[in-house]
C-alpha cells in the first residue's frame, strides 16, 4: 500500500482516541504496514501540522502521538467549553513537583521535604491519576513508593520527564529580587 492511504489511516486513529497512541499499539493495529512506514507517516503529519495554520498539532506526549488543540488558542477553547482549565493548589502543586523531581519516592519522604502531612493531598492526585503507585520501597514497614503517571505527561505536554525544566531553567524564570543588593536597615528602637 502506498504512503498517502497510511498517513490518512494513521491520522483517522489519532483523530478518534482520546489519549496518546504509541508507534507500538499502531503497529499492532496496523499490522497489514511496516512499523518504519508508520514511523515514516508520523513524522510526515507531525511536519504537516507543525508548518500548516491549522488549530491543531500532532504532539508527541506520554509516550504516544496525540492530535492537540494548538495552546495559543486555549483561551477560545475554554470559552466554548466554559471550563477554567486545571486549577492545582499550592500544596498539589509542589507535591507533584517533588514526585516527578524525585521519583520513585515514599510519603514520608515527600512530607520530610514539604514540612507538612501530604497523605490528603498526595490521595487527590492519586484520584486524578496524576500520581500512580510503583511498588513498594524494600525497608522496615514496606511504605507505598510513588511516581508520576502517562496523563501527568499529557497534562502539562511533556514527551517525557526528561522534558521537565532543569532548576537552573526555573532559576531563569524568576526576575531577580530588586532589593537583593540593598544592605539591611538596622532595627533598633523606636522612639514614639
Amino acid at each position: 500500500m502506498s504512503g498517502k492511504p497510511l498517513k490518512s489511516i494513521v491520522e483517522s486513529l489519532l483523530f478518534v482516541y482520546d489519549q496518546p497512541l504509541s508507534l507500538d499499539r499502531l503497529a499492532l493495529i496496523l499490522e497489514e504496514f511496516e512499523r518504519s512506514d508508520l514511523r515514516a507517516a508520523l513524522d510526515e503529519l507531525m511536519e504537516e501540522y507543525a508548518g500548516a495554520e491549522r488549530g491543531i498539532v500532532l504532539s508527541y506526549v506520554g509516550g504516544g502521538y496525540q492530535l492537540r488543540s494548538r495552546p495559543e488558542h486555549a483561551d477560545y477553547i475554554r470559552r466554548l467549553t466554559k471550563s477554567k482549565g486545571v486549577k492545582f493548589s499550592q500544596s498539589a502543586l509542589e507535591t507533584l513537583s517533588i514526585v516527578a523531581y524525585r521519583q520513585p519516592i515514599t510519603r514520608a519522604e515527600v512530607e520530610y521535604l514539604r514540612g507538612v502531612d501530604s497523605g490528603g493531598v498526595m490521595k487527590s492526585l492519586l484520584e486524578k491519576k496524576l500520581l500512580r503507585i510503583l511498588g513498594k520501597k524494600d525497608v522496615p514497614g514496606k511504605p507505598l513508593i510513588y511516581g508520576t503517571s502517562r496523563e501527568f505527561l499529557e497534562l502539562f505536554g511533556l514527551k517525557d520527564l526528561n522534558a521537565l525544566p532543569t532548576l537552573k531553567e526555573i532559576q531563569e524564570l524568576v526576575p531577580p529580587d530588586p532589593f537583593a543588593d540593598q544592605p539591611a536597615l538596622p532595627l533598633g528602637s523606636v522612639e514614639g
